[in-house]
């Protein structure tokens, strides 16, 4: 198994109680990095049942995603070479299906910032969130055509049609936690959002929420869902439960 449950080494600075991997029964935990820098880890499981989990404490600044409005959008000829993978159609966003669309309903948009808020906004609006019609092979084109889906579809139809409009995007995965919400709560999960590349660095966009928010904590980039599977296996096997919580702790006077 590929698994990649580490927080991502940008928010190294903020963990106060590591995120080591536990694996039942034990097995050697292989760790490495990607092409996209994440860390992931390597194992070989048993036959039989096997129990993976993490637990981390982290002390955040508990401020809202930060904005830049006036962020402007690069041509393409002046974009660093890595940012032009990001660019490209990819296995779950497809640019190809997208970019007619693309072009005919944001042609009219200012570029820069409002470009890709008005994306999101689209997203958010076009997209009916629906928990129990979760679908891992739905790719950006059926997540439009279907009007349906979770977070990782909001993230797919958004970075696909900012490809489409020259403007890099990257897929992200983390923990998002209700801290700075109103009840009632959902059920915990990952959460999936995007990272565009504007203003000469990448900025956080999350077309599912479309507003700030508090504790959000990376896991891992990349060009999609793919590159970012909390877990990848090799063989017959059924996941016999999950599950995720991130819970905002409350300091313990001393």
């Amino acid at each position: 198994m590929l698994l990649m449950l580490n927080i991502h080494y940008s928010h190294a600075y903020e963990i106060l109680v590591a995120d080591c991997l536990v694996t039942n029964p034990s097995v050697t935990v292989t760790p490495y990095r990607d092409g996209y820098g994440n860390w992931c880890s390597r194992i070989e499981a048993p036959a039989g049942r096997t129990t993976i989990s993490t637990t981390a404490v982290l002390r955040l600044k508990g401020t809202p995603d930060p904005a830049c409005y006036d962020a402007r959008q690069h041509p393409v000829w002046e974009l660093p070479e890595d940012t032009l993978p990001f660019l490209l159609g990819s296995r779950y966003c497809e640019t190809d299906l997208l970019s007619d669309f693309a072009w005919k309903q944001f042609a009219h948009t200012p570029l820069g910032w409002a470009r890709v808020q008005a994306i999101c906004d689209f997203v958010h609006n076009h997209i009916k969130f629906d928990y129990m019609q979760a679908r891992a092979t739905r790719t950006a084109m059926e997540a439009f055509r279907e009007r349906i889906g979770v977070c990782r579809d909001y993230a797919h139809l958004a970075v696909a049609l900012c490809r489409c409009l020259n403007i890099p995007a990257r897929y992200c995965t983390g923990y998002l936690g209700d801290a700075g919400t109103l009840p009632p709560y959902g059920v915990m999960d990952f959460a999936g959002w995007f990272e565009a590349f504007l203003g000469g660095r990448w900025h956080t966009f999350d077309p599912r929420n479309n507003v700030p928010r508090i504790g959000r904590v990376l896991i891992a980039r990349g060009r999609d869902a793919t590159d970012v599977a909390i877990s990848t296996t090799f063989g017959p096997n059924t996941l016999a439960g999950f599950t995720v919580i991130c819970d905002e702790v409350t300091p313990v006077a001393v």
